[in-house]
């Protein structure tokens, strides 16, 4: 295929799937769709035994790198104005995924044309990165064990079209969440003495939450404690038996996440106990910190500047993202790209332009051909 046909193909692609937005773990439509499109253009997926999502290859043998892009949609109603808007209420696309599943398909079609390609790469189509759970299903598979390399692409409503950013190590940050239930003993409002109250223990406990931040870390490493649900109570004059906060940690080092777990647990127990109460204390593990490695980051800069495309150093961010479980793995880089300045992620007005579509595959393009002899050099030596 031509070059113009690629990007008037992967433009059509992209306004389908934006149209068509399935939740995580629920991308039925999305991975036909895709699974139909390759096929059109003989590209072969993997018979791997996945409810949704798929891995795909182009090329032969050795070496093998990895690209990843997601396909989940948010539980958001849009709020774009795009004539292409959602058609399905209460889901959107607001993460940029359409755009990545997109820019993959423009990458596959052009690099099915080259013939030289030193090597194999693998190109994920993953579902369910919103719960942060889809990257694990892809590497239960074993599908990726023999991967030297591995790249993803996200966009980014910050930078103009076209811009690369990246950096070198901790990029994202790692993803834990928590709820404690405050469990005391209720009264009536007018006979606090007999009671136990929930209510001051969460108190204090939000308080005393933030000094893990404050006193227990290295000031210059980033780590966040937020607690942002709290409920407890039924009526005015009645002190509860019960109560509960919900919040997230992140962070970056693995011993500040460790360190956060621990002392979040240990607050929250000594202060019911102090107050005549319990606590109890439930952290779900999410994804890890983003740690790109170094001259992945440098290759990514490098095809940046010979494509005369901008590039800048991410700035810090505490966002998750789970292509972070690849890394646990395989060396790699996690990269975004400029779709256009605008509402941010996440929010029921944001677009990618579709205009920086084309960027995005002659980067990617340009990326896995570096890679792959970059990596067929080493070993040949």
């Amino acid at each position: 295929m031509e070059h113009k046909e690629i990007v008037a193909e992967i433009k059509d692609h992209f306004y389908w799937l934006h149209r068509h937005p399935e939740l995580s773990g629920e991308e039925f439509g999305t991975t036909e769709y895709l699974k139909n499109v390759l096929a059109s253009h003989s590209v072969l997926v993997y018979p791997l035994p996945l409810s949704t999502g798929l891995v795909a290859h182009i090329g032969q043998g050795n070496p093998v790198i990895a690209f990843r892009c997601d396909i989940d949609a948010l539980p958001m109603q849009e709020e774009s104005g795009l004539d292409y808007s959602s058609e399905y209420p209460g889901r959107m696309h607001a993460c940029g995924h359409d755009f990545h599943a997109a820019a993959l398909l423009g990458i596959a079609l052009a690099l099915k044309n080259d013939n030289s390609l030193p090597g194999t790469v693998k190109l994920i189509f993953q579902p369910a990165e919103e719960t942060l759970g889809g990257a694990r299903h892809i590497l239960e598979t074993g599908i990726l064990d023999d991967a030297k390399a591995i790249f993803g692409l996200h966009c980014c409503a910050a930078y103009p079209n076209g811009t690369i950013i990246s950096r070198p190590g901790f990029m994202n940050g790692a993803v834990d969440e928590f709820r404690i239930d405050f469990l005391g003993r209720g009264a009536h409002a007018c006979r606090p003495h007999i009671a136990a109250d929930p209510v001051i223990m969460i108190g204090n406990f939000i308080q005393a939450a933030q000094t893990i931040v404050s006193r227990n870390v290295n000031p210059i490493h980033s780590l966040l404690v937020g607690i942002s649900h709290i409920e407890a109570g039924t009526a005015k004059n009645i002190i509860p038996e019960k109560g509960f906060v919900e919040g997230t940690i992140r962070s970056l080092y693995p011993e500040d996440r460790k360190l956060a777990k621990e002392r979040l647990g240990s607050l929250a127990c000594s202060i019911a106990e102090s107050f005549g109460g319990g606590a109890v204390v439930h952290i779900t593990d999410g994804s890890p910190a983003t740690n790109n490695t170094p001259e992945w980051v440098a290759l990514a800069e490098q095809v940046a500047r010979k494509l005369q495309m901008p590039f800048v150093t991410a700035p810090d961010s505490l966002s998750g993202e789970d292509f972070a479980f690849y890394q646990q793995n395989i060396p790699g880089a996690f990269i975004q790209i400029g779709t256009g300045i605008g509402p941010m992620m996440h929010n029921p007005a944001f677009r990618a332009d579709p205009d920086a579509l084309e960027l995005a595959v002659q980067f990617g393009v340009q990326l896995v051909q570096e890679a792959l002899e970059k990596l067929k050099y080493v070993e040949s030596c």
